[in-house]
């Protein structure tokens, strides 16, 4: 069965509480941070509709037919580029861009699919990281790069209710709800790795000079992409950064502003600044979703 095949029967979205285009709110930012040059890192904020292209009519007012239909999914998605600064951005670019080739051109059976089919669905979002990961080897490969080009990669696409994270690497994905965080996804480094086979304590990890060793990356060595799914509700807040974030900004203190939030631009600029202020030793972006609560 191929992949298309397989999202034809994958998560149908749920309309009854699904909130309006209009009820939505995103935003996203990135910065070089204050001691890099370049910024690698790449992000992407986008909805998926149904879609009537038209190649020719006689209509004299065409521009006005309906042409957007329903929103059926959104996307969003981060990468920090690793690498030389040319090598690094061409390999988030490229990630950022093949997957949402991918997304487009298949995904648009979600609104004709059903639950059955999971797995296959799960499965189908490793393989489009997967993807990703070939393209950034053969743009590697067309480059003839001596050194390492390689990226992060954190992709969350929400079908109401449900939000899927695909992650490799070490950026991040957090969720915020009902005065509660959750770190969605889980850093693919050498560092936690290590605590997780008892060699560190978890609160070392941070400090090790293995944590910002990539135990998985796109176009690394090894790609080994987790996706993870979990339940979406009015009010909450989904964070997605690189570690150029994290480096300055606690979870304790992403916990707070999240709660606090009145808008995701808001949000971001916040902690865009926050980072800035302590140092910004690395490129930061970040990118936030809320859905807002109905009267």
């Amino acid at each position: 069965m191929s992949l298309k095949d397989l999202l034809t029967t994958a998560i149908r979205p749920d309309p009854g509480s699904r909130p309006r285009d209009d009820e939505l709110d995103f935003f996203g930012v990135t910065h070089p941070g204050k001691v890099r040059s370049e910024n690698q890192d790449q992000f992407l904020v986008c909805t998926l509709h149904q879609q009537v292209v038209v190649h020719g009519t006689s209509l004299p007012d065409a521009d006005r037919l309906p042409l957007r239909g329903e929103r059926f999914a959104s996307l969003f998605a981060v990468a920090d580029g690793v690498g030389s600064s040319a090598g690094g951005g061409e390999a988030s670019r490229l990630a950022i861009e093949t997957i949402t080739r991918f997304v487009s051109s298949t995904m648009r059976s979600f609104q004709v699919a059903g639950r059955q089919a999971e797995k296959e669905f799960l499965e189908a979002l490793r393989a489009a990281a997967l993807e990703a990961h070939d393209a950034v080897r053969a743009g590697q490969a067309e480059r003839n790069e001596s050194k390492p080009m390689a990226t992060t990669l954190t992709l969350a696409l929400g079908v109401w209710p449900q939000m899927y994270v695909v992650q490799v690497g070490d950026s991040r994905c957090y969720y915020h709800h009902g005065g509660t965080l959750r770190q969605v996804t889980r850093d693919q480094t050498l560092a936690q790795a290590l605590a997780e086979q008892g060699v560190l304590q978890q609160e070392q990890v941070a400090q090790s000079p293995f944590s910002n060793v990539l135990a998985s990356a796109i176009g690394g060595a090894e790609a080994a992409p987790v996706v993870t799914r979990f339940q979406l509700a009015r009010g909450g807040v989904v964070l997605l950064c690189t570690d150029g974030l994290t480096k300055h900004v606690t979870d304790a203190e992403l916990g707070e502003r999240m709660g606090a939030a009145t808008s995701a631009e808001e949000l971001c600029r916040q902690l865009l600044d926050l980072a800035l202020e302590r140092g910004g030793t690395d490129n930061i972006t970040v990118l936030v979703a809320r859905a807002n609560r109905r009267d």
